[in-house]
């Protein structure tokens, strides 16, 4: 089940779930209005799943940034979210896609326990420019069936992610650097 507006509210009030910053007028029927941080990484050469992904890191400044097609970008969610109670779904939003903006296709499930800034993977189709701060897409919480198995407490690669993290597939690769 997908909490409503209402109840997300009731949630970050008991404390079961946690937005910071929080602002009750960014919750939708469904869902909780999230937004871009201040950094982007820009990935630059080549990709290799076995090997750890070169970057340059852009502050975003007041006056935007231009996004590129053919370019991948890695951002970072201005909220930290997270609940021990619930399982999040981050989606980018019809507002982000109509400015041909695909973010976060690949990983929209923030699993029950896991509390983070999260990682975003950014396309853009045509030149863009976007700020830190827009709305940026919309996330949502789950009600979880069966007992409850929080991610913190798991031995997973992503469990202290507090910031844009790169790809790090090349730590299960057979030849990849550990």
């Amino acid at each position: 089940m997908i909490l409503t507006g209402p109840a997300i509210a009731s949630a970050v009030q008991s404390g079961d779930i946690t937005i910071d910053p929080y602002n009750p007028g960014r919750l939708s029927a469904n869902a909780y209005d999230w937004r871009l941080g201040d950094t982007l990484r820009i990935c630059v050469g080549d990709l290799d799943a076995a090997t750890p992904t070169a970057f340059t890191e852009q502050p975003i400044p007041a006056t935007g940034l231009v996004l590129h097609p053919r370019a991948l970008y890695l951002g970072v969610t201005l909220e930290r979210t997270g609940s021990e109670t619930y399982a999040q779904m981050l989606n980018g939003d019809r507002t982000i896609g109509s400015l041909g903006i695909w973010v976060h296709v690949s990983a929209p499930l923030g699993h029950q326990g896991h509390a983070i800034r999260w990682t975003l993977e950014i396309r853009a189709a045509r030149p863009v420019r976007v700020y830190a701060g827009m709305t940026f897409g919309k996330l949502v919480f789950l009600s979880p069936f069966g007992a409850p198995a929080s991610y913190q407490q798991q031995r997973a690669k992503y469990a202290a992610t507090d910031g844009i993290d790169i790809s790090r597939l090349y730590e299960e690769m057979p030849g990849g650097i550990q």
